[in-house]
């Protein structure tokens, strides 16, 4: 049997983007330096980061602040799409038609192909980590995945993904330690922005 040891994953929002999504805003590559700042003396043993220009570019920014030095790496599974869909049946009676229509606005290809990039995430970044030293994982994703990582952490149902926010360059930080439960210690922190860089990108799907 192979050794197993805690992940700590810590899971990023980019920062605010542009308009036309070439990339971040003068106040979303602000939000990014200052995340880096933050997690300078982190040893991460892995940066990910998804596909998308602000992505990218929220990672790059990130990795620049940090001590150590750890290569970057793309990931489609750490990109912009819809992680799961529910049937009506699953959803609340008073919010079911809201929260449906708010996944209409995606296109037929976001959503068949977010249930299988969603899988690999959870695969990919879930759970205790091989080997017998913890590691320290950043993802910087998108507000959808953030949301899903952390309903599955917390083994709730599926739908509610839809309920979670995540501001531009918030952290969240999840745990996952052998033969314990998966913790959320950290969630949509933004400690590290000045009041003028918070509360920014917020989908309005709020329950």
């Amino acid at each position: 049997m192979s050794a197993a040891a805690t992940r700590y994953l810590y899971l990023v929002r980019h920062g605010e983007a542009l308009p036309d999504g070439s990339g971040l805003t003068d106040s979303g590559r602000r939000q990014a330096v200052r995340l880096g700042r933050r997690l300078q003396d982190v040893s991460f043993s892995s940066i990910h980061h998804g596909p998308l220009p602000r992505a990218a570019q929220t990672a790059r920014l990130v990795k620049e602040q940090l001590k150590n030095d750890v290569a970057l790496e793309v990931s489609e599974a750490a990109g912009d799409y819809v992680p799961y869909v529910p049937d009506r049946a699953e959803l609340p009676t008073d919010s079911a038609d809201y929260l449906l229509g708010f996944l209409q606005q995606s296109t037929p290809e976001e959503l068949r192909r977010g249930p299988e990039l969603a899988a690999q995430a959870v695969r990919r970044y879930a759970g205790p980590t091989d080997g017998e030293e913890e590691q320290h994982q950043l993802v910087v994703t998108h507000n959808f995945l953030v949301g899903w990582l952390v309903r599955d952490a917390m083994d709730a149902p599926r739908w509610r993904w839809l309920s979670l926010n995540h501001c531009n360059a918030a952290l969240t930080i999840l745990r996952y330690t052998p033969g314990r439960p998966s913790s959320v210690l950290m969630y949509n922190d933004m400690q590290h922005l000045t009041a003028e860089l918070r509360w920014t990108g917020f989908l309005q799907v709020t329950m």
